[in-house]
């Protein structure tokens, strides 16, 4: 059984690679989603439209920070989150943080996904 175990370990070194595999890394595919700055502009701008017809359809805001600011009225809060936002979204380029600005996405993605199903509710209790 020890044998066996050292044959995997010494199989599984860099040198026993193939010699038409140059490092441990070419195996490993890399899936992760490049960052999109179109994309996140996209999901602001349909954030703001979602938000902004679940509001008038008689939706709550569900973010306590964003509700705060829609006390300065819905568009000016809206304006102003976005501002925030995209200031986080220019600073994790600046960093060249991209896995951040692929975060933001998912996250904006799911917060107008979650406005759509707010909308539904609403449209659907008139």
């Amino acid at each position: 059984m020890r044998a066996a175990f050292s044959r995997i370990i010494e199989d599984t070194r860099e040198d026993a690679l193939p010699p038409e595999i140059e490092s441990p890394q070419a195996v490993i595919p890399h899936t992760f989603p490049a960052p999109s700055i179109g994309l996140f502009l996209g999901l602001q701008i349909l954030d703001v439209v979602t938000t902004l017809i679940g509001l008038h359809l008689g939706a709550q805001e569900g973010s306590s920070f964003i509700g705060h600011l829609l006390q300065t009225g819905p568009l000016s809060g809206l304006i102003i989150s976005k501002i925030l936002a995209a200031g986080l979204a220019a600073f994790a380029v600046f960093l060249n943080r991209k896995r951040v600005l692929v975060f933001l996405n998912i996250w904006f993605a799911g917060v107008v996904l979650w406005n759509l199903a707010a909308i539904g509710v609403q449209a659907l209790g008139r």
